[in-house]
């Protein structure tokens, strides 16, 4: 999450070593997060009471809206663990979703510093690994509960509307998507 620097002058974005791109400031994140899910929405609501140093944006998980927004990446898994994409395009997912949030926000920057070292990432994948074994408990086991139900290849089934298809999880080309 540090800065890149360059010798180029003010506004001349340097290059980042052996890639070839330009080096992309990170200004906004839009958090990809399941919104069906007890922890999800409190993660949620908790980044949205902290003060920012990066404006987050918080959209559901696999609804239309990241579909529009983000029609070039997979949302099959974005139900399954936090996705966070940049507007520069980078997309983070897991352990480095979770630090990216934590460098947006002003009391948790130093925090995010320390967890982006090796040792800091083994406590993130294990912090992570915690979060997904208490949201597979927080789900349903056998019997289904009456709430909303999400499958990754697209398809929503909700209670009181039925089941609903949102599209293929992966980004239809210019031209359209093929029929199936």
């Amino acid at each position: 999450m540090g800065s890149a620097q360059g010798t180029g002058g003010r506004g001349a974005a340097p290059k980042q070593e052996g890639r070839g791109v330009a080096y992309a400031p990170v200004r906004r994140l839009t958090v990809l997060y399941d919104a069906e899910c007890p922890l999800c929405t409190w993660v949620r609501d908790w980044l949205m009471r902290q003060r920012r140093l990066v404006p987050l944006e918080l959209v559901p998980a696999g609804s239309q809206e990241a579909r529009r927004r983000f029609p070039g990446i997979d949302h099959g898994p974005t139900l399954d663990e936090i996705t966070v994409v940049a507007d520069g395009g980078q997309v983070y997912r897991g352990p480095a979703a979770w630090v990216v949030c934590l460098w947006a926000l002003a009391e948790h920057r130093p925090l995010a510093h320390r967890m982006a070292t090796p040792s800091g990432a083994r406590f993130a994948r294990a912090a992570v690994l915690a979060a997904a074994k208490y949201r597979q408990g927080q789900r349903p086991t056998a019997q289904w509960q009456g709430g909303v139900y999400r499958r990754g290849d697209g398809w929503t089934y909700h209670p009181q509307h039925g089941w609903s298809y949102a599209g293929p999880p992966e980004a239809c080309d210019s031209d359209g998507c093929a029929s199936r």
